[in-house]
């Protein structure tokens, strides 16, 4: 880590300023008893980084996690000075200091970054700052090393032997942490299934009951049995979609990055469902700004969420009414806007509406559903360093809003 002659000189800090670095033990307590508390991974990664920053007294910090489908590093959380650029940026295990780090198992300083040749430069460019020195250690459990955490820029002076054991500590604590939450949400999420399954198994228990009786009239004997197999095709795509919302969650999806010209693929969508809004007199309105480059991403995941989203524009609207969409350039981003005429969003439903298993109450009980569809747009949409927006106007209508990431522009 540094010359003799330093680590002579560092040895002495303890005992020179100690009660400075009581005070920085202490606050690593508290806040590896916060970490621990905390079950919401976004929430946690965010202040794990937060954490470090405080900690170790420098400009920026870093987290990444190993993704299990490509072999390589993901960007999952930094501080506000990386936080823009960076996304969801993938690195390399094999050439790069986190990859070092990471293959390694080991903690690593790097007092100039720009004279390594592991220094994995497109960070910089993406993020347009400037990294001089970097304080990396592995975040590891018992089992396993789940990814690195990188301290960058020391603000005073070098980083030290002291930086070097509070980010270790935090670390070994942040990493417990990380592994709690993802299995938290998986159980979460299986619980939520269960909940869900009751209803439509308690409808198909009561309808084959009646379908045994003898006396029931033939009339009544058809209803049943359309009921059957509706309650059957929804316990299917519930299933289904349960299936891919979870692999999603648990990192098991593989993505496969490409240059896409959204404006074809958007085209490709509009005529799977034409038929459907031209059954429902929807009229299709398209503005598509043809200055704009093709994004990287994966083909099929923005293919399936451009149409869950025209679809549920078309269910959720008047017979007569207008889907409006329209893919434009932002300042940083790329935007597909998806507006329709429709019924409208409830106020006090926006905040849930991306949740697992969440439906906008319908009256009529006349839109069928899983209440998955736009979970699991959110998160291909998040896998791909975006957001989903909505905006609603309750009786007149919504727009959903895809923002991708200009960075991933060829």
């Amino acid at each position: 880590m540094s010359k003799t002659n330093e680590d002579d000189q560092k040895s002495d800090l303890p005992i020179r300023d100690y009660p400075r670095l009581l005070r920085r033990y202490i606050r690593l307590n508290e806040l590896s008893s916060d970490l621990v508390s905390t079950l919401d991974i976004d929430i946690l990664l965010h202040r794990i980084v937060e954490a470090a920053r405080e900690l170790t007294e420098c400009e920026a910090v870093s987290l990444l996690l190993m993704d299990p489908q490509t072999g390589n590093l993901k960007f999952e959380a930094s501080t506000d000075l990386l936080l823009e650029g960076l996304g969801r940026t993938t690195v390399p295990t094999d050439n790069s200091i986190a990859g070092w780090i990471f293959s390694h198992s080991k903690p690593l300083l790097v007092e100039d970054a720009l004279q390594d040749s592991r220094f994995f430069r497109e960070v910089d460019v993406l993020t347009r700052f400037e990294t001089k020195n970097i304080l990396g250690v592995p975040l590891r459990t018992k089992d396993k090393t789940l990814g690195v955490i990188e301290a960058i820029n020391k603000e005073a002076g070098s980083f030290d032997e002291e930086d070097l054991r509070l980010l270790q500590t935090l670390a070994a604590q942040a990493a417990i942490a990380i592994e709690n939450s993802t299995l938290f949400q998986q159980s979460d999420l299986v619980a939520e299934m269960v909940h869900e399954l009751r209803t439509p198994l308690t409808a198909l228990i009561a309808v084959t009951n009646l379908l045994k009786r003898s006396d029931l009239p033939q009339e009544q004997r058809l209803k049943f049995a359309n009921t059957l197999d509706e309650e059957v095709t929804r316990l299917s795509e519930m299933t289904t979609d349960f299936l891919e919302l979870s692999r999603l969650e648990s990192g098991r999806t593989r993505f496969h990055r490409e240059p896409i010209h959204l404006g074809g693929l958007i085209e490709e969508c509009l005529e799977v469902i034409r038929p459907q809004a031209e059954n429902e007199r929807i009229s299709l309105e398209v503005k598509i700004e043809r200055s704009i480059a093709p994004v990287l991403g994966d083909r099929n995941g923005l293919k399936q969420v451009l149409l869950n989203l025209l679809n549920n524009a078309i269910k959720y609207n008047h017979h007569g009414g207008k889907v409006s969409i329209r893919l434009l350039k932002g300042k940083d981003d790329v935007l597909v806007s998806i507006e329709d005429s429709g019924r409208g969003i409830p106020p006090e439903a926006i905040p849930k509406i991306f949740d697992r298993f969440f439906r906008v109450p319908d009256p009529d009980g006349e839109t069928p559903g899983t209440g998955l569809g736009l979970a699991i747009a959110q998160r291909i949409v998040k896998n791909h360093g975006g957001v989903i927006t909505v905006e609603s106007e309750f009786g007149k209508g919504s727009t959903f809003t895809i923002h991708l990431p200009s960075e991933g522009i060829q």
